[in-house]
């Protein structure tokens, strides 16, 4: 039977780097034997646009009944003053989304790729070099969803309001705990416990949760410690768990440590095999339309889908071994050439891969 994708390119690059990530999952599903179809759907401020919501009924009902979700990027300045804030694409698209879909753990994996050692942040020499951390960020609770939320009626105060229960701590805890148990048995719980409640109880729980884990070693790290290391000393880390607002933020970080924000994939998972799968990067609306973006992070979020929801590993480390080859090769987007290198487009980095993947 065949899988069914749900494709929500959305705003910006979006519809740029998604139809490039469906052609290369669609060549390597093929290859591999795995029948896949693709059902495109309207989300982002594309959809506000045209329906009136960023997320329409029909829209989260496809991702429901699907099997797995590829999305591109939402939002841009020409939406940020849309009213209620509610209806912008970041707040009443992807939240909702993560909520009614209940994916609550995001796997974002940040790996320096030999070839693009020079593109680090840092020097690859001495600090950067072999870096392979797996950021795994809580996604449904926090300061993003706690109530009450909102502002007084004379405008003069704002109230956001951090939330956490043992149950969602527990769930997202033992995720870090069995990827790190797959990779060098390392885990770092971030927190800000000598500040915040919510982190004291992280804390707790996550502690609780390592005993039946003994495998892995368990470290403890407030928030900006953990900042000031990535930049110190990255490879310390193996797999990073950390609530939502600052898994936000580190993976960004993290990022670009790896060269950019265009290289790295992510997948959302909930207590099932379906998930959402995306570039971390957003919908950078000064490139679009220029055929210049970078495809590569939604190309590997590509790989995830495939692996994670589909069960196709012989597809996803296929895609893999091809962005590594085209990289090998030389083939570089803007955001990761260096002075006198040759800069592909969006359709030539593409077709790179395509060529390498033999599709």
């Amino acid at each position: 039977m065949a899988k069914r994708i749900a494709v929500l390119p959305g705003d910006g690059i979006g519809p740029e780097i998604v139809p490039a990530a469906v052609r290369v999952i669609d060549a390597a599903a093929r290859r591999a034997g795995l029948e896949v179809v693709f059902q495109e759907a309207l989300v982002g401020g594309i959809a506000y646009d045209r329906t009136g919501h960023p997320l329409p009924p029909e829209t989260l009902e496809l991702c429901r009944t699907a099997d797995a979700v590829l999305l591109g990027a939402v939002g841009g300045p020409r939406w940020d003053q849309v009213q209620p804030p509610s209806l912008r694409p970041e707040v009443g698209a992807l939240l909702p989304l993560r909520r009614e879909l209940g994916l609550f753990a995001n796997l974002r994996p940040a790996r320096l790729h030999p070839a693009l050692s020079t593109a680090s942040a840092l020097n690859a020499d001495t600090v950067a070099g072999g870096l392979d951390i797996l950021v795994v960020r809580e996604l449904t609770g926090g300061i993003y969803f706690g109530q009450p939320k909102g502002r007084s009626e004379d405008g003069r105060r704002a109230v956001d309001t951090c939330v956490y229960t043992v149950d969602e701590i527990e769930r997202i805890a033992r995720v870090g705990f069995q990827a790190a148990r797959s990779r060098k048995r390392r885990l770092c719980s971030v927190d800000k416990a000598n500040v915040l409640e919510t982190s004291r109880l992280w804390r707790e729980v996550v502690t609780r949760i390592g005993a039946e884990y003994p495998e892995v070693e368990l470290s403890h790290m407030l928030v900006d410690n953990c900042a000031m290391q990535l930049v110190r000393n990255p490879r310390q880390f193996d797999v990073i768990v950390t609530e939502n607002m600052f898994g936000d933020i580190l993976s960004d970080e993290v990022a670009m440590l790896t060269g950019s924000l265009g290289m790295l994939s992510s997948a959302s998972l909930g207590p099932g095999t379906a998930g959402l799968y995306e570039p971390i990067h957003g919908s950078a609306p000064d490139i679009a339309g220029q055929g210049i973006a970078n495809p590569l992070a939604t190309i590997l979020s590509g790989a995830l889908l495939l692996r994670l929801s589909l069960g196709c590993e012989q597809a996803a480390a296929a895609i893999e071994r091809a962005v590594e080859a085209a990289l090998e090769d030389g083939c570089r987007t803007a955001d990761i050439a260096r002075s006198g290198e040759r800069v592909l487009g969006t359709e030539e980095m593409t077709r790179a891969v395509l060529e390498r993947l033999g599709g």
